[in-house]
């Protein structure tokens, strides 16, 4: 009987992305590019009257207007997964002495449980990525942008001191980015390294990310 025909190395996902190293809420790219993702509020925009419409407007005109570099905006739309919260009630249901709450309950959850049912409830993510690629600082030489071309790996074993620097002219461009958002009445958050780790399995596995949980990054040892 012929012997099955071994099953070849798969490549990891990773090979092909162009990420170095995340760090210190920084993602790290092959060609030194670092960048920063901040979380962003939304804003109802239709409930607002005409003076506040108008100043959102403006706001959004004297944001674009301060940017002399390339933002990109992302809206992450996942199907919303509440098998977490209803097993908690589930439980406070089991738990509760009071027959009437008791009964109410139960009959929250089955509502719940058939809303959902009807059509996939979505939640929404809004992220605005922002990022400094030192090939494109015009103070830079042309020799010096060669010798970063041909040098990939020092993304990946990025000196504290160079990591510092370039960390410095992005953080210059989080805080503009952050202001001009506040300014019109959005609330934003920077992600720290955790949250970019989960945030990036989560792209990459989506299906594995609802059933497996990432362990903290305090937790992970590298092999």
């Amino acid at each position: 009987m012929p012997k099955p025909p071994k099953r070849s190395n798969i490549p990891s996902t990773q090979n092909y992305l162009t990420i170095g190293e995340i760090r210190e809420n920084t993602i790290v790219m092959d060609d030194n590019t670092v960048t920063s993702v901040l979380l962003v509020s939304s804003i109802n925009f239709a409930l607002k009257n005409e003076d506040e419409q108008n100043a959102i407007i403006g706001g959004y005109v004297n944001f674009l207007n301060n940017i002399s570099y390339p933002l990109q905006i992302v809206v992450q739309s996942r199907e919303l997964n509440i098998d977490g919260y209803l097993n908690d009630l589930r439980e406070r249901e089991r738990q509760q002495t009071n027959e009437l709450l008791r009964q109410q309950t139960a009959e929250y959850v089955d509502f719940v449980t058939q809303l959902i049912a009807l059509g996939k409830i979505m939640s929404k993510r809004f992220y605005v990525v922002v990022s400094y690629n030192p090939l494109s600082d015009e103070k830079k030489t042309f020799l010096a942008r060669v010798g970063d071309l041909f040098n990939p790996v020092k993304a990946i074993t990025m000196k504290e001191q160079r990591f510092k620097d370039l960390r410095k002219e992005l953080d210059r461009r989080v805080d503009t980015v952050i202001s001009g958002l506040e300014s019109m009445g959005l609330s934003v958050a920077e992600l720290d390294t955790q949250s970019l780790i989960e945030l990036y399995y989560n792209i990459y596995n989506p299906e594995e990310s609802k059933n497996e949980q990432l362990a903290s990054i305090k937790e992970m040892r590298v092999q």
